[in-house]
C-alpha cells in the first residue's frame, strides 16, 4: 500500500431532492452509509455537523460527469454544493468523478432484493459509498488524493 492519509473521509452525492452522505473508518477500509440529507431546508449545515459528529479529515463530493467526461447540469450543481460546503467550513473538499455511482447503487440494492421504489429513501447514500470507496481506492494505489481540490473561501482584501 502506497502513502495514505489516514483519517475520517464523508462522501457526498449530491442530488436533486435528497444528498446521500457516506463515511468510511479511519484507515480507509470500509465506507458505509451514513444518513440522507433533504436537499430543501440546510442540506450543509447538516452536512458539516456530521462532518463534526465523525471527526472528517475531508469531505469528498461526487462530480456527475456524463461518459464522455463531459459536464452536465448536475455537474455545474454538483460544483456549486462542493463551493458552498468549501466556504462554509475548514475541512478540506474534493471533487471526485462519480460516473455511474447511482447507477452502481441501484445494481447493488436490485441484488440484494429491493426493489427501485423501496430502495428511494437510501440509493443517494449507497451510491455515496461507492463514490468515497472508489475515492478511498484510488489513494492507497496511486498515493494522493483523488479529484480536485476545492479552494475554501477567499478572504475579502
Amino acid at each position: 500500500m502506497t502513502e495514505f492519509r489516514r483519517g475520517v473521509r464523508l462522501g457526498v452525492d449530491v442530488g436533486k431532492a435528497r444528498v446521500g452522505v457516506a463515511r468510511s473508518d479511519p484507515e480507509g477500509m470500509l465506507a458505509v452509509p451514513v444518513e440522507t440529507v433533504p436537499r430543501d431546508g440546510e442540506p450543509v449545515a447538516r452536512i458539516l455537523e456530521l462532518s463534526r459528529e465523525w471527526g472528517a479529515i475531508e469531505l469528498v463530493v461526487g462530480l456527475p460527469l456524463n461518459l464522455s467526461g463531459a459536464d452536465t447540469p448536475s455537474t455545474a450543481d454538483a460544483r456549486q454544493f462542493a463551493a458552498t460546503l468549501a466556504a462554509a467550513s475548514a475541512t478540506p473538499v474534493r471533487l471526485v468523478d462519480e460516473r455511474l455511482s447511482t447507477v452502481s447503487a441501484h445494481a447493488a440494492l436490485r441484488g440484494s432484493g429491493r426493489s427501485q421504489r423501496s430502495s428511494r429513501s437510501i440509493v443517494d447514500q449507497v451510491a455515496a459509498v461507492v463514490l468515497l470507496q472508489q475515492a478511498i481506492d484510488i489513494e492507497k494505489s496511486v498515493g494522493t488524493a483523488p479529484g480536485e481540490s476545492v479552494p475554501p473561501a477567499q478572504e475579502p482584501a
